[in-house]
């Protein structure tokens, strides 16, 4: 098996397991366990950082996703050095696609939340898609699905992955506080010393990692991206394959650890006063059609007009077909865009319309992409 055929697999039934945890969450959320649930993520440990302390949740999203962030920049190093994207032939087409599903969300988020100036900042919610989410949708399928189509998917989700990071290092990055972001630097120039001679011991990587991600913390810069810039660092050729070995061990626990856990915390929306009109407020609406329509046109758009007459360039075996069902199955956003959007608001009664729309446009894309693709393989 592959390296890229294992992290299918492996995110596929990953994303079984992330689903099970959000209806779990939904459960307890909407059971007379609710407040405990709630307690117990607003809970704040005894550990302090320098003075900071961080509540349950927060370790899940800031510490357990920066161990995400770690495995989702291994993936992109590699696929851009020796994978699915170290060529722009072949890389064109997922950037062109990522780019155009990025985009198009975006502006439909805006146009929605035009008049209400508070909301501007989630605008990159519905610009993510879940990879394990949507991959879990195409394992459904099985064989019936050509593997240049899963291909395709994984290498778009993690173009769009390594837009998230951008986004979120440029537009969600707080007051920098001097002394702190002066430790990250020398933290990241001492693993760069260690990756210029290739070591290959696991043990300086973990202390100058969790030395750059602490400082990261009480930098301003969202710690998650502590994990992207301890990938870059990591080297690639090494004899003993420090990278691959590395990257193999974290693959489990991101994929049957982390991601379920931070989809459990994240994914409690209690429906006590739920009415159907709340669909319409403008928060979870621009999140709903950014993610469900804007993801099509979007993603559709872009592959449609870059590959207008030149239909060599769609992956082996895929038609305009296959690609207007992945261009759905992008609309799942889940995992990131509720990271995301717990960056972009505070405060309770945005993250439960955050919840609401992000829920329900990914299901939405979930079901109309499976039902695509189910009838045009059959």
């Amino acid at each position: 098996m592959t390296i890229i055929q294992r992290f299918l697999r492996l995110f596929q039934d990953s994303g079984f397991l992330l689903i099970f945890s959000a209806i779990l969450a939904l459960a307890v959320a909407n059971s007379p366990f609710h407040g405990h649930y709630t307690a117990a993520l607003s809970y704040v440990p005894p550990i302090h950082l320098f003075g900071k302390s961080l509540t349950v949740q927060a370790w899940i999203n800031d510490l357990l996703m920066a161990g995400f962030f770690l495995l989702v920049g291994l993936e992109i190093k590699r696929e851009l050095c020796i994978g699915e994207l170290n060529t722009w032939s072949k890389a064109s087409l997922p950037a062109i696609a990522a780019i155009g599903g990025m985009i198009a969300p975006a502006i439909i988020y805006l146009l929605i939340n035009w008049h209400y100036p508070e909301h501007w900042s989630g605008w990159a919610i519905p610009s993510a898609t879940d990879i394990a989410f949507s991959l879990a949708i195409l394992g459904v399928l099985g064989s019936r699905i050509p593997l240049s189509l899963k291909i395709f998917l994984t290498a778009l989700a993690i173009i769009d992955d390594l837009g998230a990071i951008i986004i979120i290092a440029t537009f969600y990055t707080d007051q920098l506080y001097v002394p702190a972001t002066i430790t990250m630097l020398f933290s990241c120039a001492a693993l760069h010393q260690l990756h210029r001679k290739s070591v290959s011991c696991i043990w300086p990587y973990i202390i100058l990692g969790a030395a750059l991600w602490t400082a990261t913390l009480l930098s301003g810069i969202h710690a998650t991206l502590a994990g992207v810039l301890l990938a870059i660092f990591i080297p690639l050729n090494t004899a003993n394959n420090f990278f691959e070995r590395l990257e193999h061990n974290l693959q489990p626990i991101v994929a049957y650890f982390i991601m379920p856990v931070f989809g459990f915390a994240n994914s409690g929306l209690n429906f006590d006063d739920f009415r159907i009109t709340d669909f319409l407020n403008p928060l979870p609406l621009g999140i709903i059609l950014g993610l469900f329509v804007g993801k099509q046109i979007g993603i559709f758009g872009a592959c449609y007009a870059y590959t207008r007459g030149r239909p060599a360039l769609l992956p082996q075996g895929c038609n305009f077909r296959h690609i207007y069902g992945i261009s759905i199955l992008g609309g799942i956003g889940f995992t990131m865009s509720l990271f995301i959007g717990s960056l972009a608001f505070a405060g309770p009664q945005n993250m439960e319309q955050i919840k609401l729309g992000v829920l329900f446009g990914s299901i939405l894309s979930a079901i109309l992409g499976y039902c695509i693709l189910s009838r045009k393989t059959s």
